[in-house]
């Protein structure tokens, strides 16, 4: 069993250190210190949830569904370009800058845009669904797929809680202006960059 965790545990690591719209939105919010419990939890148990799903055989809904990946797609191609102008405009306007106690939206706001992050996100069905739950078919028995499913949960919280709460490393360095512009250059390139990788993939 300890095998299967070890195995479960790297697998969902390896899918997760990618850096994504979901990844930058929780670094921003680790860099203001704001609502980040609850961020990184909702984050971590949404994985939690698809990757049971994944590796207990929902992955089959695709095939009995084929219209959901270019579904999943459009939607979170339009939440990306969104949210990628948001964060340029801020950028062009340099509003934003890390105080003492830091700024941020509301708690509900914050878990909304977390929650789209993720549940919009074609890519988290693929590695959660499809990529975990394949590799799960390795093991035997529900023992064994049980402790592979919770080696993988394992690393999504390991993962968001030191995104979330190491961020605060960075704090020095995020006290200017200039250094929020980059940042939010830098995640507004990445939203679109994704988001047009999701077109082109509905389209190709």
């Amino acid at each position: 069993m300890l095998a299967a965790a070890l195995t479960g545990f790297a697998t969902g690591l390896s899918l997760i250190l990618a850096i994504g719209a979901q990844n930058a939105f929780v670094l921003r919010q680790g860099l203001l210190r704001a609502h980040v419990l609850p961020l990184v939890l909702l984050c971590a148990l949404s994985d939690a949830v698809l990757i049971a799903a994944g590796v207990a055989g929902f992955g089959a809904a695709v095939q009995l569904v084929p219209a959901l990946p270019a579904i999943f797609s459009g939607l979170g191609a339009a939440f990306l370009a969104a949210y990628g102008a948001l964060r340029l405009r801020a950028a062009w306007r340099g509003e934003d800058v890390l105080a003492l106690g830091g700024t941020s939206k509301g708690l509900w706001p914050t878990l909304a845009a977390g929650a789209a992050f993720t549940w919009l996100n074609p890519h988290v069905y693929l590695d959660t669904l499809a990529l975990v739950g394949a590799v799960s078919t390795r093991f035997d028995g529900w023992a064994l797929k049980a402790a592979y499913g919770v080696g993988a949960a394992t690393a999504s919280f390991a993962f968001f809680f030191a995104l979330g709460f190491g961020a605060r490393l960075l704090a020095p360095l995020m006290q200017s202006r200039t250094a929020w512009r980059i940042l939010d250059l830098v995640i507004a390139l990445t939203m679109w960059a994704l988001a047009a990788s999701l077109l082109r993939a509905l389209f190709a």
